[in-house]
């Protein structure tokens, strides 16, 4: 097995350990009833997923940072692609964040517990 790349745990829900326990308990970040239900462990390694009490809330500064980004990006295509219609950017630009919030939420406590815990070394046979 290769070893684990931080970048690919967080896209893909996975363990920033070893890259291949499950993260959140369900694939999908739009699952209704579980869309923020996390393992405590990993299912693979044993890693604990949750460290301390309060751990994510760094993740808010994480998720406002994705926020930010998303709509300075949707901003600029939207003003270079449809000059004329800026009041429909308004429009919008409030669905689709809220569309946007459970995929966010869970990006951000991915990426905020990946710059904590490095991946595992290579296992050499």
């Amino acid at each position: 097995m290769a070893k684990p790349s931080k970048l690919y745990s967080v896209l893909f829900n996975k363990c920033p350990r070893c890259g291949e326990g499950d993260f959140f308990i369900t694939k999908s970040a739009y699952s209704l009833k579980n869309f923020d239900k996390m393992n405590k462990h990993c299912p693979h390694c044993g890693e604990n997923l949750v460290p301390e009490p309060g751990f994510y809330q760094g993740a808010l500064y994480m998720s406002y940072a994705f926020y930010v980004a998303f709509m300075v990006i949707y901003f600029l295509i939207f003003v270079n692609v449809f000059p004329n219609y800026l009041d429909y950017f308004l429009a919008s630009i409030i669905p689709i964040l809220i569309i946007l919030t459970p995929y966010f939420y869970r990006l951000a406590r991915r990426s905020w517990l990946a710059l904590f815990i490095t991946p595992a070394p290579k296992k050499t046979v």
